[in-house]
C-alpha cells in the first residue's frame, strides 16, 4: 500500500487492529491454551488507550489517534505499534508527526532496519535532503554486512520523485562515500552514486562511476547494469565497460539487456552474434530463443527459425505451473512468427495452424487479417477484403486497423489504383490522420502522380514533424529523380536525426550521395545499411553503385543475394534489367 508520501509499509501483512496486536505483546496470545496468557505488558490502561486509539483513528480523529499510538509504542518498545502510529500520521498527511514517531521508533530499536527505512523515506517526502545524510548511515549501521549491498542499490529509489536531484546526488554521495572502497559494497556504491548522477542528468559523471565499479570487481553487476542504461552513441565508453563484463560474465540477464540496447540501435547482427551466446551458455533462457528466431527470419533463415522458437514455446511451456493462465504476448508472437515461416515456405495450412494456436482475444483482428494475407496469396483477393472488412471490431482502433490492413493487403499485390482510391475515400472522413496521408502519397507515387505526392508528403511534414517516414520518402523520390539533390539531402538528413541508424534512411542518403556524382561515399553508406539490413531494395542501390564502379562481379553477387531474399523486388529486378542488358 503505497501512503500519501509514496513510501511502502515493510510489511504486506494483513494489518490487524492495535488492540488485538498487543495481545501478543508478551509472546503469547491472549486466546492460547493450554498455558495461560502472561499479560504483564498488556495492563487493562493500555488495552483501553490502543482501544481509544482505534476508535479515534476510525472516527476521524487522528491526531488523538496518533498520541495515543505512539505513546503506547513507547511504553511496550513494540515496532508494530510504531508502525501502526506512523501509519496514521502518514494517513492524515501529517508527515511531520509521522517523522517524529519513525525517530521514536528508531531510538527505541536502533537495530530496527524497518524503522530506519522509515526516517529516510519520510525525511526524504519532506524534502529534508540534507538530513537524510546521517539516516541513511543509520540504516546502514543497523544492517548486516552481507546485506548492505542490496540496501545501497535501492537508495536511488527513494529520491526518484525529489526535485533537487543534484542535492540528492550529492548527499547519498556524502552518504555512503566510506563505502566506496570497500571491495563487498563498494561497486553497489559506485553504481547507487552514478545512477544518483544520471537523474541529476550527469551522464559522464555517472559513467565516471561504473568505471570505479567495475575497477573494483570487474564481475560486479550493479555497475554493469548502470554502463547498459549509459551505452549512447555519444558515450561510446559505456558500451565497452558492460562488453568487457560481459567477456567475463554467464548470467544471461544482463547479455539480454545489451540485446535489447543493440536492437533499438538497430545492429542485428551483433544483437545476433550476443543472442547465440546466450543459448549457448544458458539454453534454459526461454527469451533468448524468441529473439533468435525473430533475427533469423529476417536473416531468411526459416529451419533455423522455426527451431528456435519452438524451443521458446517449449521451454516457456515448462516453465508454466498454472495452465489456466492467458497465453502471453510473448508465445502470442512466436505463433505469429512461426505463421510468417510457413506462410514463406509455402505451406499455407501449416501457417493457418499456427494462428489457429493463438488464444487471446485481444489479436482476434490481428489473426483474421493473416488469415486473409493468406487467401490473397492463393488469388483470392477479393474474398480477403471481405474478410478484413467483416471481422469484429472489439478494441479502440480496430477499425483504423482493418482499412490499414486492407492497405497493405492491396498494395502487397500491386493494386495501386485501388490504394488510391480506398485512401482517398477514408481521408474524407479523418482528412487530419498522417499515417493515411502518406500512405495516399506513396499510392499517388506509384500511379506517377508525383506532384500530389509530395503536396501530401509536405502536409505530412507540417501535420507531425517528428514522421521520419514523409522526410525520407520525399528525400528519396528528389534523388531518385535527380531533382533538387541538395534539398533532398537534408530532407534524409533529417529523417536520419529522428530515426539513427534506420538501413533504409542510409539507404536514401547513399542514394542521393551516388546521383549526386559521390561514388566512394555512396558506396560506404550503402554498404553498411546492406551489412546492418540485407534487403532487396538495399541490395538494388549497392549493386548499381558497384556496377558502375566496374566492381560488377561484386554487383552480380550482391543481386544474388537480394534476389534470395525477395525475388519479386520491383526495385531489384528493374535495376538488373537495366543494367545488365547491353
Amino acid at each position: 500500500m503505497l501512503d500519501y508520501y509514496g513510501l511502502m509499509t515493510p510489511s504486506k501483512r494483513p494489518r490487524l487492529p492495535a488492540f488485538l496486536l498487543a495481545l501478543s505483546l508478551s509472546g503469547t496470545a491472549a486466546w492460547a491454551q493450554p498455558a495461560p496468557p502472561n499479560n504483564s505488558a498488556l495492563s487493562s490502561s493500555l488495552m483501553y488507550e490502543l482501544m481509544l486509539a482505534e476508535f479515534s483513528a476510525q472516527g476521524g480523529d487522528p491526531g488523538s489517534a496518533f498520541q495515543l499510538m505512539l505513546n503506547a509504542a513507547q511504553k511496550t518498545r513494540s515496532a508494530q505499534l510504531f508502525e501502526r502510529a506512523v501509519e496514521i500520521a502518514l494517513r492524515a498527511r501529517a508527515g511531520d508527526s509521522a517523522l517524529q514517531a519513525a525517530q521514536a521508533w528508531a531510538r527505541a530499536l536502533p537495530g530496527s532496519k524497518d524503522a530506519a527505512r522509515y526516517v529516510l523515506q519520510i525525511l526524504i517526502g519532506l524534502n529534508k535532503l540534507p538530513e537524510t545524510v546521517d539516516a541513511i548511515k543509520r540504516q546502514l549501521s543497523a544492517t548486516p554486512v552481507a546485506e548492505r549491498a542490496a540496501v545501497i542499490s535501492q537508495l536511488p529509489r527513494y529520491y526518484v520523485r525529489t526535485t533537487d536531484k543534484k542535492l540528492a546526488a550529492k548527499v547519498v554521495e556524502q552518504a555512503i562515500g566510506a563505502e566506496t572502497g570497500n571491495a563487498q559494497t563498494g561497486p553497489a556504491a559506485h553504481a547507487a552514486i552514478g545512477t544518483m548522477r544520471l537523474l541529476a542528468g550527469d551522464a559522464t559523471g555517472a559513467l565516471e562511476s561504473a568505471t570505479k565499479g567495475l575497477a573494483l570487481n570487474p564481475s560486479a553487476e550493479e555497475p554493469a547494469q548502470l554502463a547498459l542504461s549509459l551505452i549512447d552513441p555519444a558515450l561510446p565508453a559505456a558500451e565497452a565497460l558492460v562488453v568487457r563484463h560481459l567477456s567475463a560474465s554467464t548470467r544471461p540477464e544482463l547479455r539480454m539487456g545489451f540485446v535489447r540496447k543493440l536492437l533499438d540501435a538497430q545492429r542485428y547482427q551483433e544483437a545476433l552474434i550476443q543472442t547465440r551466446i546466450i543459448t549457448t551458455t544458458a539454453p534454459d533462457y526461454a527469451d533468448a530463443w524468441l529473439i533468435l528466431g525473430s533475427l533469423v527470419m529476417q536473416e531468411r533463415n526459416p529451419d533455423e527459425a522455426r527451431k528456435a522458437l519452438q524451443t521458446f514455446i517449449r521451454l516457456h511451456k515448462t516453465a508454466e505451473s498454472d495452465s489456466e493462465t492467458p497465453q502471453e504476448k510473448s508465445v502470442t508472437h512466436a505463433y505469429f512468427l512461426l505463421a510468417d515461416i510457413a506462410e514463406f515456405s509455402r505451406q499455407p495450412d501449416e501457417a493457418r495452424r499456427y494462428l489457429s494456436l493463438i488464444d487471446s482475444p485481444q489479436e482476434n483482428l490481428r489473426v483474421q487479417i493473416r488469415l486473409a494475407t493468406l487467401l490473397a496469396r492463393q488469388g483470392q483477393l477479393e474474398e480477403a477484403r471481405a474478410l478484413i472488412r467483416k471481422a469484429p471490431e472489439l478494441q479502440p482502433g480496430d477499425a483504423r486497423a482493418k482499412i490499414s490492413a486492407e492497405v497493405q493487403l492491396l498494395r502487397d499485390h500491386k493494386q495501386h489504383q485501388a490504394v488510391y482510391d480506398l485512401l482517398k475515400q477514408t481521408l474524407e472522413t479523418t482528412p487530419a490522420d498522417p499515417d493515411f496521408q502518406y500512405d495516399l502519397a506513396m499510392a499517388a507515387e506509384k500511379l506517377d502522380r508525383l506532384d500530389e505526392m509530395e503536396s501530401l508528403l509536405k502536409q505530412v511534414i507540417t501535420t507531425k514533424p517528428d514522421f521520419h517516414h514523409a522526410y525520407n520518402a520525399l528525400g528519396y523520390s528528389l534523388a531518385d529523380r535527380k531533382l533538387r539533390l541538395e534539398e533532398a539531402r537534408k530532407l534524409i538528413q533529417k529523417a536520419l536525426e529522428l530515426a539513427p541508424n534506420d538501413p533504409f534512411i542510409l539507404d536514401s542518403l547513399g542514394w542521393v550521395e551516388y546521383r549526386s556524382g559521390n561514388l566512394a561515399q555512396s558506396l560506404q553508406i550503402l554498404q553498411g545499411a546492406y551489412q546492418s539490413r540485407p534487403d532487396a531494395e538495399i541490395a538494388a542501390h549497392l549493386g548499381e553503385v558497384l556496377w558502375v564502379m566496374q566492381q560488377r562481379k561484386e554487383a552480380r553477387a550482391i543481386w544474388e543475394d537480394g534476389l534470395a531474399q525477395n525475388p519479386d523486388n520491383d526495385t531489384l529486378n528493374e535495376t538488373i534489367k537495366r543494367l545488365s542488358t547491353p
